[in-house]
């Protein structure tokens, strides 16, 4: 028997989908290198601002061994832009290593392995996965997908793995990967962290948070 919370879940997915119907990942990237390298980055910082760091970046790192090779301190000033900077360098040149001497310079292509990578969380390996290889492990749960969800009433938890946890168990495998794509496209254009345009939210009906802002 289907629970309310699963049939919420599906109304809410539905509804997105004919609002954004062309929802995709707002990282730029080519390969599954490129698109590791810019997820860690854009962890705390907006995808436009990861963008334009990677824009001149990927120019000059374009194998996993250029990472590998990479000076610690002058990585630092080049990805200097997306914050925590000193840790981000030390987990992309950590990786890159990682990657050359374990996975034959190829980013792993299955959850277990991909998490083995310094600055690699389960959000980390899901959008690498899902956009970069097409395999669906679960649901990437950044900044916005956890307000949203929360906020929808779909999880109570605050921890990113609990609250995947609880989604995977009311939303079908087929939609894991979209459905973090459009929490993430509803979360900048309406459903914001300060002020919601909650007037204006086509959820408004199945969101228990509507008119609390």
């Amino acid at each position: 028997m289907k629970t309310q919370r699963e049939k919420r879940a599906k109304k809410i997915i539905k509804r997105l989908k004919r609002k954004y119907p062309s929802v995709k990942l707002a990282l730029n990237f080519k390969n599954p290198l490129e698109l590791l390298v810019a997820t860690i980055l854009s962890a705390q910082c907006t995808d436009e601002r990861t963008n334009r760091v990677t824009k001149n970046l990927f120019k000059k790192y374009r194998s996993v061994r250029d990472y590998a090779r990479a000076n610690s301190k002058t990585f630092e000033k080049e990805i200097r832009a997306t914050g925590f900077y000193k840790n981000k360098a030390k987990n992309i040149i950590g990786a890159a290593k990682k990657i050359l001497e374990e996975f034959k310079r190829k980013v792993p292509d299955k959850i277990e392995e991909i998490l083995t990578l310094p600055g690699v969380g389960r959000k980390t390996a899901n959008v690498v996965l899902t956009s970069a290889y097409g395999k669906i492990e679960g649901i990437s749960v950044d900044t916005h997908v956890r307000r949203l969800t929360q906020r929808l009433g779909l999880s109570k938890h605050d921890n990113p793995d609990k609250i995947e946890e609880d989604l995977m168990e009311i939303i079908p495998k087929k939609d894991w990967g979209h459905y973090s794509l459009l929490l993430m496209e509803h979360g900048r254009k309406i459903c914001r962290a300060k002020k919601p345009l909650c007037k204006e939210c086509i959820l408004k009906e199945d969101c228990p948070s509507f008119g609390r802002f």
